[in-house]
């Protein structure tokens, strides 16, 4: 993945085969993200750096927001949007399952420039939430449903329920998000199959 800013913007973030080429999304959407990227730092000291292949922007080490370009809009993600502010609903979830981060998407320049001062003010308290300490109250692993293929995989093998139940909330609760979102048994079970692995290691999904 992309390690700088300038080669972001140049050739693209790097996670996939469409890196430094015309077709990349970065290309697509490269003047909104100027405009994003020029709107973030005149209107705030967060620190900027390469996090996922993607322009993210700290505060005090704690993540607050990052920009990232899609095939359809780029957009500027909130890591704690959830407790923003949001009276004109600008803010998206970019899952039905997200519980702290929201997205502002935009797909055109014009757009970006309209909404300059809503930006900012989302940027502003952004920055607020972390020197307040403000935090996000999860859902804990045990309200997430357990889908029955992995239930009986763990009915079957105790050695990996004890895995699964060893790992942190995040980790089961990410796992658990993972191997529900699928809509049919048999990529539920296949996804089950390919993180056995990776639970029996007490690892995490992208781990």
């Amino acid at each position: 993945m992309t390690k700088d800013i300038q080669t972001y913007f140049s050739s693209g973030c790097g996670r996939c085969k469409l890196f430094d080429t015309p077709q990349c999304k970065v290309h697509t959407w490269k003047k909104e993200l100027e405009l994003l990227r020029e709107i973030i730092l005149d209107s705030s000291n967060l620190n900027e750096e390469m996090k996922w292949g993607m322009p993210c922007y700290s505060f005090q080490k704690k993540n607050v927001l990052m920009l990232g370009a899609f095939k359809e809009y780029c957009s500027l993600s909130f890591f704690k949007g959830s407790l923003l502010s949001d009276p004109v609903k600008l803010l998206v979830r970019p899952g039905e399952n997200s519980q702290a981060v929201k997205q502002f998407k935009f797909r055109s320049s014009e757009e970006v420039l309209l909404n300059k001062d809503h930006i900012k003010t989302f940027i502003y308290d952004a920055i607020e939430l972390e020197k307040r300490g403000a935090q996000i109250q999860f859902k804990k692993p045990d309200e997430y449903p357990i889908p029955v293929e992995f239930q009986k995989s763990m009915d079957d093998d105790p050695v990996l329920k004890e895995a699964f139940n060893k790992l942190t909330p995040g980790r089961r609760r990410a796992y658990l998000l993972h191997f529900g979102q699928a809509k049919q048994a048999a990529t539920r079970q296949s996804r089950i199959e390919k993180c056995r692995t990776a639970i029996l290691s007490g690892k995490g999904l992208n781990e």
